[in-house]
């Protein structure tokens, strides 16, 4: 399995990589987003939706009460999750988990997925790094995060 590592000194960093990683994306695709409260998660997606749906003042908000917000870009569908408040793996299937993984899927808090991790994910974890920095480890994708920078 390949890992790699970055660090992210600042938001435009974490921007960055998450139009590389943007450019690698093909349907059926998920990542999974690992790392405590207020670490940049949702900044990565973000920056990734925009990128995709070709819409860079596009509203991103956090779907941390909705559990779940859906996307249309010119090529596929986009599902961003935000797992923290699930209960059980039922009400993953109340939110349309079969489906979403016809499109692409951004899964934050993935630990709760349980039974459901996709095989052949993306998974980046978020650490503090430094004073104000981020680090993040990359794993899966053994042929494509060849082709990241």
């Amino acid at each position: 399995m390949i890992i790699k590592m970055y660090d992210l000194p600042n938001l435009q960093a974490t921007n960055d990589l998450a139009v590389k990683i943007s450019r690698l994306i093909k349907i059926g695709d998920a990542i999974l987003l690992s790392g405590p409260l207020g670490i940049g998660k949702t900044a990565f997606v973000r920056s990734f939706l925009r990128f995709i749906c070709e819409d860079s003042e596009m509203e991103v908000p956090s779907p941390s009460f909705t559990l779940v917000q859906h996307y249309e870009s010119p090529k596929f569908s986009l599902y961003h999750y935000d797992l923290w408040r699930l209960e059980n793996e039922q009400d993953l299937i109340e939110l349309d988990w079969d489906d979403a993984m016809e499109g692409v899927v951004l899964v934050e808090w993935p630990e709760r997925l349980q039974d459901f991790v996709p095989d052949g994910a993306l998974h980046i974890d978020f650490s503090l790094h430094s004073d104000s920095g981020r680090r993040v480890v990359l794993s899966g994708w053994d042929e494509r995060l060849n082709l990241l920078e």
